[in-house]
């Protein structure tokens, strides 16, 4: 997970097994060299555009886009620790142009704008950990509120429709965590290879999460099944527990698969987990 930086132990087990190429993991990585993403069929025309959001801490900013025409339902994204940089505003754009109204935020707008990684993916964890050790559940809440407020109170975001979040590394328990801070609007919850969904606390991400009447999607790294494997069965009983629907699947990829311009970028199993969102938002967010 974030709090350790097992890139190298990880690029050696992929690399030998196949599932990501030394291509993947090395070709033009940067915050101004993100790989692209698949075009996605259909896409509607989308205007963007780079925001400030009020929040009790100060102006956090961010990146907001949606379809050029009508209403959308509301997208908040949380970036994983490099936070938001091109290959977030890549994969905001490309939700938006398949029908969302999507706000990527700078989870670490109080210390520093964005870019907060200056090499993106390829920037070492190490040198973000003073960010991310920053950022608790109090932070967590209240970005959250005023994030989904701001949301709220745009003109392209449809009202009557619920809030989706995903989040990345770092932003799954947060994303948790915004459900539980705004249970009425959030109707979707996705985590891709989030890191400390489950603690020992009383208000583990994964208790407060079971708190709210969201749908959610939560893709677990095989690294991190490996590291922690009993997470996937606690995720799958507390759900199961309050009769929420959720989709729990560990994927073959590295902690980090799914932004295109991470280190251990596997493009066929973040495509798959790219369908699983849209699937996910085409029922909860209808």
């Amino acid at each position: 997970m974030c709090d350790r930086d097992h890139f190298e132990t990880d690029r050696q087990e992929y690399d030998a097994l196949g599932l990501v190429t030394r291509k993947q993991f090395g070709v033009m990585l940067g915050a101004g060299a993100a790989m692209m993403l698949p075009q996605v069929a259909n896409a509607v025309t989308v205007t963007e555009s780079d925001v400030n959001v009020t929040t009790p801490d100060g102006a956090a900013d961010g990146y907001f886009v949606h379809p050029a025409s009508g209403k959308a339902p509301g997208v908040l994204v949380w970036p994983d620790i490099f936070g938001l940089r091109p290959a977030f505003r890549q994969m905001g754009k490309r939700l938006a142009e398949s029908g969302y109204s999507v706000l990527v935020v700078n989870p670490f707008y109080r210390v520093k704008k964005a870019p907060t990684a200056e090499a993106g993916g390829a920037t070492p964890i190490q040198e973000l950990m003073p960010l991310a050790r920053a950022l608790n559940e109090t932070t967590h809440m209240a970005d959250a509120k005023a994030f989904i407020g701001w949301l709220d109170g745009q003109t392209p975001v449809a009202g009557n429709r619920k809030i989706g979040t995903q989040g990345y590394c770092m932003g799954g328990p947060i994303a948790f965590r915004t459900a539980a801070a705004v249970p009425d609007r959030v109707g979707a919850v996705a985590s891709f290879h989030g890191g400390g969904l489950v603690t020992d606390t009383p208000n583990s991400p994964h208790l407060q999460a079971a708190k709210t009447k969201a749908q959610f999607l939560i893709a677990i790294a095989a690294n991190d099944d490996t590291r922690s494997p009993n997470d996937k069965t606690v995720l799958k009983e507390t759900f199961a527990k309050v009769s929420l629907l959720a989709e729990i699947e560990v994927y073959a990829g590295a902690h980090g698969w799914c932004p295109p311009d991470s280190r251990v970028y596997n493009e066929p199993l973040a495509e798959k987990a790219w369908s699983r969102l849209l699937a996910l938002y085409g029922k909860a967010l209808a």
